[in-house]
């Protein structure tokens, strides 16, 4: 007898929850989440900090990265400029992870996969010039 009592008072909670969860409205959908700038292929949206703001940072002591093979650096180079090979950026410490950061290459490329890969490494105030040639704009 307890046994049907008890299978009883199982089918009525089950009874009542389902018909509760019937009659509410559905969820609405949930939104997307918004994307991030690390979602988007680095080549293709990496935006390039305009050269009077490039300067002033540098000028304001932001370090100036050349991303380019060390015989690119050695042929020609920004003054100031350290050499650090997009290949090699991800294992070199290049101080504060929010100290400014301002990299180049020749055509920005490879200075947005090196972006890509500072702030991977959780670097906050990095900045691509994009190619060597615009900083004497």
């Amino acid at each position: 007898m307890r046994s049907l009592s008890v299978t009883a008072s199982v089918a009525f909670a089950l009874f009542a929850h389902l018909t509760a969860c019937a009659s509410s409205p559905p969820a609405a959908p949930a939104a997307p989440p918004a994307p991030s700038a690390s979602a988007k292929p680095a080549e293709a949206s990496e935006p390039f900090v305009d050269v009077p703001t490039a300067k002033k940072l540098v000028a304001d002591g932001a370090k100036l990265v050349d991303v380019r093979s060390p015989e690119e650096y050695a042929t020609k180079h920004i003054e100031g400029a350290e050499n650090v090979p997009v290949d090699t950026i991800a294992d070199k410490d290049l101080g504060p992870k929010d100290a400014p950061i301002v990299l180049y290459c020749g055509s920005g490329k490879r200075a947005a996969r090196a972006a890509e890969a500072l702030r991977a490494k959780g670097y906050t105030n990095v900045h691509n010039l994009g190619g060597m040639k615009r900083w004497d704009e």
